[in-house]
């Protein structure tokens, strides 16, 4: 069992965490504020190569593993969790699914420039679409509807909570071509933004990731080419499914590096503010919450790491990557209120970080499957 990381992983790491120190971490107080999306730092991603860094390089990614993919999340996410979800996304869902299950065409028309981040030069990511007003956690009540007009397929219906939303220029549409088989009735379909009947929705008014774009989007008789659909009807569910599993790996390793970020935040805090007469890291009470803070992020670094390890050598990682982003979710939710209380009244006022990394934790116990689906999805996994 070798714990050591390889030099090319190293290197990925270390430029990641060079990218969020330089290019995330000025402006990233007033992104949040504004609820400004950071287009100019994804832009840069892509220029990293970062926006499809597990894509083939035959389809325009970097061909990087999953391994390396989490540790660029962390770095990111230390310093911008609005930008590493953007990048989870891409990654993760969009460009994995079509990757996955895409023909060779779709691969060409979507993946290639999801993957490159750019298209003619402009910024060009992809948004997933599950999640509907009736239908979060219970994603097999799709009320979004596909009918078959014998050419093509006319869309109805809205989805939220959509990251990407307003961004993105294409979408995975999950929507039911048969409702009456409920889950084995839903089938996804890649929808461009500017086709008509597309709408999106004003930006959500988030607590945290409040530079991410978070919309509603909905669809009123859009015309979808048959060429659209990913894999055969009653796919859909299964595609989520499968797509969401790698998905969890991408949002642990996010909750990972907000949790890592609180840490540090803490711990050089912790060596400069003096009470009673010395650091307060000498205080009993300040130096086991940064013992518990250390131990709960290596325990959470090591299952991200089993989770994309099983993924690289072809595993079934559905229990593990729910293992990872469960723990790592709870972990960053943890941290940063320790954080927050390690600093005391400095931890409430937004130039010291650690009040919007406490906010930006919380998201990772709900989006990608609340904390609770979590625990279904490792108890049957267990109980088989």
């Amino acid at each position: 069992m070798n714990f050591e990381l390889t030099e090319e992983q190293l290197m990925i790491q270390k430029a990641a965490r060079d990218f969020a120190q330089t290019e995330c971490l000025p402006g990233v107080i007033e992104r949040d504020e504004l609820q400004k999306f950071p287009k100019d730092q994804v832009s840069k991603l892509a220029d990293l190569g970062f926006l499809g860094m597990m894509v083939p390089e035959q389809y325009g990614g970097a061909g990087m593993d999953t391994v390396s993919y989490v540790l660029a999340m962390e770095e990111i996410s230390k310093i911008d969790a609005s930008v590493s979800v953007c990048m989870s996304v891409n990654n993760s869902l969009v460009c994995y699914g079509l990757e996955a299950y895409g023909t060779e065409e779709q691969k060409q028309k979507y993946l290639v420039p999801l993957a490159q981040g750019k298209k003619d030069g402009e910024l060009y990511i992809g948004a997933f679409m599950l999640s509907e007003p009736e239908a979060g956690s219970d994603a097999t009540s799709q009320k979004t509807t596909a009918e078959d007009k014998g050419d093509h397929y006319l869309l109805n219906g809205t989805k939220n909570w959509i990251t990407n939303g307003g961004t993105a220029s294409m979408y995975l549409v999950m929507a039911q071509t048969d409702a009456g088989k409920g889950a084995k009735g839903i089938t996804t379909f890649i929808v461009e933004k500017e086709w008509p009947g597309v709408t999106v929705a004003a930006k959500e008014n988030k607590l945290g990731i409040r530079g991410s774009d978070t919309h509603t989007v909905m669809f009123t008789d859009v015309k979808v080419p048959k060429e659209n659909k990913i894999g055969e009807e009653g796919f859909g569910f299964t595609f989520a499914m499968k797509t969401l599993a790698g998905g969890r790996i991408g949002i642990a390793a996010q909750a990972l590096g907000i949790a890592g970020g609180a840490y540090e935040l803490a711990k050089e805090y912790a060596k400069t503010r003096k009470t009673f007469g010395t650091e307060i890291m000498n205080h009993q009470a300040i130096a086991f919450k940064l013992a518990d803070m250390h131990l709960k992020i290596e325990a959470a670094r090591l299952l991200c790491l089993k989770a994309a390890w099983e993924k690289d050598n072809k595993k079934d990682y559905t229990v593990s990557s729910s293992m990872a982003k469960l723990y790592a979710s709870e972990t960053a939710m943890w941290t940063a209120i320790e954080a927050v209380q390690v600093h005391g009244g400095y931890g409430y006022v937004k130039a010291y970080h650690v009040e919007r990394l406490m906010r930006d934790a919380k998201i990772t116990q709900i989006y990608e499957g609340t904390s609770e689906v979590q625990r279904i999805v490792i108890s049957r996994g267990v109980l088989k």
